[in-house]
């Protein structure tokens, strides 16, 4: 996007939620905002509204852990220890411009965020894949439960600390004659290179 067309943006976006903006970035040539989880249906409803902003279109909504992310770096995008995040893809088709949101849940323990399908309706099952691989809670939702993975699976997949092999199994069961869960069998292992190389392999002389 054209640095005038964002900078007009961001002077916009400014304007019109005011102190619900917590803050504000550009990078790459995109635009991201910060909104306490608290704000994020009523500044959602502005973003749509607002004639200037217009974002009339939820591209995507997706779910982050930042577990792992580094305390230098969670310290510099000022995320104070929280670990899980929603965002939001935003597109105005009438204005042609586009806006990341950024939404940090308060509670590590329990993530929880406002749900925006009353706004934009395509948000329904985003945040429903949200919450069955994240646990991010979407209070006002109509209908959240596990879209992705079975009705009977144990935590959240794409956390940072759920086991590579998960927590538990299923297969068949020529007895009962259905589909049962039991514990992982899979035996923890490590994987050596089929070619181990010499040290300094491949270097170049100066």
């Amino acid at each position: 996007m054209h640095t005038t067309h964002l900078e007009n943006l961001a002077e916009s976006l400014r304007g019109a939620l005011g102190d619900k903006l917590i803050g504000i970035q550009v990078r790459h040539g995109e635009l991201t905002i910060n909104v306490h989880a608290e704000d994020i249906f009523t500044a959602s409803e502005m973003l749509r509204d607002d004639p200037i902003l217009a974002f009339d279109t939820l591209i995507d909504l997706c779910g982050i852990d930042y577990l792992m992310y580094g305390d230098d770096l969670s310290e510099k995008n000022n995320f104070k220890s929280r670990r899980f995040a929603v965002i939001y893809h935003l597109l105005s088709v009438d204005r042609n411009h586009r806006l990341r949101i950024r939404v940090l849940a308060e509670n590590n323990d329990f993530p929880v965020v406002d749900s925006v399908t009353d706004i934009w309706p395509v948000a329904n099952w985003f945040e429903r894949e949200a919450f069955d691989l994240y646990g991010v809670v979407f209070t006002g939702h109509p209908d959240l439960r596990r879209i992705l993975t079975d009705y009977g699976f144990i935590g959240n997949p794409f956390r940072k600390d759920f086991p590579i092999t998960g927590h538990v199994e299923m297969r068949y069961d020529a007895e009962q004659k259905r589909v049962i869960y039991q514990p992982v069998t899979i035996e923890p292992r490590e994987i050596t290179p089929l070619v181990i190389r010499e040290e300094n392999y491949g270097d170049c002389e100066s």
